[in-house]
């Protein structure tokens, strides 16, 4: 179904790309593609779907192949037909305002008839467990709801191929479990996956086979067997996530005694009639690093953006240091690290990025060195942000937000996209910055990153508002 022999793609102006990729993957066969940030994964789904180079323009070699079909020789609209592509970022496939029109859209493109489109729309709409959504806005929905909104415009179509780059990125345990489901009766109908993940826990069931990509190559791969086989210093030392373990999050703490820094006393908030969380009381401990969890669609950005001032409470109060905090106050004490990457940088250049709004003295600029250093961005310094990979964009924006020297922190989904190695390594740098006196929030349905830092679990729960 999937055949790439020798092939070799660079981008344009970049050293970035994939070296003498040769795989096959047949029809029913599910093939996962993993390694550290930056190994080549994306690029490979982009052979596979057209994107590069027809969008992302380079040098191509080799050949590749769909269902016996010379990619080079077939439009877009003939590879969309044969192969179904679900992003990273979900927003960037969208055209519909309201999800069930989203969902709609490809087949409506294709040309089906009505009645075929309304039946493949409700089935996938009820396959992704989004129907209590059909009639909503896509604009307010939750990143994991955008996730599952996607996956859902893909599945309509039934194309032979599916080509997913990161889909748990912002999922919950539930919304996983229901794309496990999903993935695994499309594999039983016959259906080929190509998935790109770092997460590879969940896909334990489902995988065929793991290719282990390092430098742009095929460096190992592995049946599901051989990975469980694999000694846990190995998985480290791969850079890879751990697949071992469950989906399942820790259970909810109990706040310590230390001060709290960050409170707030029955916060509320809608958007137009829709209650996005009701009478949220929090206390957040200083130097601490607190988790918060639950369910996609319980509006846990949309109260990290409340807490920062970007965002108006409908009612209740934020306090700091016990006293109430204006907007304007909580933004100056609070840095806020959003879910979307594409949003967030501002300059030309990495290290530009990180100074921004630094005053450029010697002590900062060595501080930027270090921290770039760090986390494996010091040769890319001179960069446009655009030109990093999906991992390196977020590890500069946690740089970001540690240079910014703010003593509260909130991160939105900051392992997203993250490889086990840089996982370890923020979760390594948030305690050392507890330790030091800061105090950080982490928006998170990360499992991982939360055992490895976080001192506290505080879970919004399934009805608005409710904290567990």
């Amino acid at each position: 179904m999937i055949e790439l022999t020798h092939a070799s793609f660079q981008y344009e102006n970049s050293d970035r790309g994939v070296q003498d990729i040769s795989l096959s993957v047949k029809s029913g066969e599910c093939v996962v593609l993993t390694g550290l940030s930056g190994c080549g994964k994306t690029t490979v789904t982009r052979l596979v779907n057209g994107l590069a180079p027809s969008y992302y323009p380079g040098v191509f070699s080799g050949n590749a192949r769909i269902d016996g079909k010379d990619i080079s020789r077939l439009s877009t609209w003939e590879i969309g037909r044969l192969v179904g592509s679900v992003f990273q970022d979900p927003k960037s496939q969208f055209f519909s305002s309201e999800l069930a029109g989203e969902v709609a859209f490809p087949c409506e493109n294709y040309g089906l008839s009505a009645r075929e489109i309304r039946e493949r729309t409700d089935a996938a709409i009820e396959a992704l467990k989004l129907s209590h959504l059909k009639d909503r806005a896509v604009d307010i929905l939750s990143s994991g709801e955008k996730q599952r909104a996607a996956i859902a415009s893909v599945y309509a179509m039934k194309p032979k191929v599916f080509v997913c780059d990161e889909p748990t990125a912002n999922l919950d345990a539930a919304g996983m479990r229901q794309l496990m489901q999903t993935l695994r009766q499309l594999k039983e109908q016959g259906f080929t996956l190509l998935i790109a993940e770092h997460r590879i826990d969940w896909l334990m069931g489902i995988a065929d086979r793991f290719l282990y990509l390092r430098d742009g190559r095929i460096a190992a791969e592995y049946t599901p067997e051989d990975l469980l086989f694999l000694l846990e210093a190995d998985i480290l030392g791969m850079g890879l996530r751990s697949p071992r373990k469950g989906m399942s999050l820790p259970a909810p703490s109990v706040l310590d005694e230390s001060p709290a820094v960050l409170k707030t006393a029955g916060l509320s908030k809608r958007i137009r009639k829709e209650v996005i969380f009701e009478d949220i009381s929090l206390s957040v401990p200083e130097g601490s690093v607190t988790a918060i969890t639950g369910q996609n669609g319980v509006g846990k950005t949309t109260l990290a953006q409340t807490l920062c001032g970007l965002a108006k409470q409908t009612r209740g109060h934020i306090l700091i240091d016990g006293k109430k905090a204006r907007a304007a106050v909580r933004r100056r004490e609070i840095y806020y690290c959003g879910n979307d990457t594409s949003t967030q940088f501002f300059t030309a250049s990495v290290a530009e990025e990180l100074l921004l709004n630094t005053e450029l003295t010697e002590e900062n600029k060595d501080r930027a060195r270090h921290l770039l250093k760090e986390f494996g961005l010091y040769e890319y310094r001179a960069a446009h942000p655009s030109a990093l990979s999906g991992g390196q964009k977020q590890r500069l924006a946690i740089a970001c937000a540690i240079f910014s020297g703010r003593r509260i922190l909130i991160l939105d989904e900051p392992t997203s996209g993250l490889d086990g190695r840089n996982m370890r390594l923020i979760a390594e740098r948030l305690k050392s910055e507890a330790r030091n006196g800061r105090t950080i929030l982490v928006i998170t349905h990360d499992r991982e990153l939360i055992e490895s830092c976080c001192d506290n679990v505080v879970e919004v729960g399934t009805k608005p508002g409710e904290v567990q």
